[in-house]
């Protein structure tokens, strides 16, 4: 049996002895996406040989935007000011960060079908947290594929750059690519929030995620000036790697940032969190289903 407290669950365990375990709906949610995702990963390896084959469709895919990026530099030595090894390590870095987030969170974009449809409500009387639910929704494992080929590349640039390698900018790494793929993840949520009142949104939803990552592969020194503020202080999709990845290369920070922004990645995905939190529970309270 389970009672609500507040804003917090509290689960009771109708045994002699037994003692109130207060369990927060982030760890319900936790626990019900991890359920929800090993129910589609059982129905995926029912077809092994279909979820190899998507996932390599998935990877060639995404592949050809590496390709395109190489075709350039088959007629010039540098994009920017930026050689290839460099550009690798940004395409690198956001195509791994961006795919986590993708595996993860993807299905946010469905929201707005749902809303449309009327099915938004089945998830509601549910004992589960809705987001969670959503999320976790025709989870798709076949994205590992956008997640292994930016890595690839990621590899080929660590390995091909000479770095002056520190302590800090070895945790640099792995920093940015996690800090990267929270910050996504909560645009995916603020995006899928939107729809609650725009219902037909998802475009405008893929145009700061897989928009996103896309410039995010590219150095800002090819886009323009109030392109890069917008991504900075407007939509701080800059911290997913353009600012990390410039103190591992070396470089100067855009509109001349001090050295210290490139530490504030975890700090910058927290906050879009909490901005992407309030967007969806505002989003929900407002939903009034469709009548039918």
């Amino acid at each position: 049996m389970a009672e609500s407290v507040g804003s917090v669950d509290v689960a009771v365990r109708e045994e002699p002895g037994a003692v109130f375990v207060p369990r927060s709906r982030v760890v319900e949610g936790v626990r019900a996406y991890g359920l929800i995702v090993a129910m589609w990963l059982r129905s995926t390896m029912a077809y092994r040989t279909s979820f190899v084959l998507t996932t390599f469709g998935n990877f060639a895919a995404t592949a050809f935007d590496f390709v395109a990026i190489l075709l350039m530099f088959s007629h010039v030595d540098v994009l920017g000011g930026y050689t290839l090894p460099e550009i690798a390590l940004l395409y690198g870095s956001a195509g791994t960060a961006f795919g986590l987030a993708d595996l993860l969170m993807g299905s946010m974009d469905r929201l707005g079908r749902r809303v449309r449809d009327g099915t938004l409500d089945t998830l509601l009387v549910r004992p589960v947290p809705v987001l969670a639910q959503v999320a976790a929704d025709r989870f798709a494992l076949r994205r590992l594929g956008r997640v292994s080929q930016g890595a690839l590349v990621l590899g080929y640039a660590l390995v091909t750059l000479d770095i002056d390698w520190t302590v800090a900018k070895v945790l640099m790494v792995p920093l940015m690519l996690l800090s990267g793929a929270a910050i996504f993840a909560a645009v995916f949520v603020a995006g899928a929030a939107f729809q609650f009142v725009a219902q037909d949104a998802s475009q405008v939803q893929n145009s700061f995620t897989y928009g996103g990552a896309t410039l995010l592969q590219y150095p800002p020194t090819v886009f323009a000036t109030d392109l890069v503020r917008g991504v900075t202080f407007v939509v701080p999709l800059a911290f997913v790697n353009w600012l990390p990845a410039l103190y591992v290369l070396g470089r100067d920070y855009p509109l001349g940032l001090p050295d210290w922004v490139a530490f504030l990645p975890p700090l910058v995905a927290g906050a879009c969190w909490a901005v992407a939190g309030l967007a969806w529970r505002a989003g929900l309270r407002a939903y009034r289903s469709t009548g039918s």
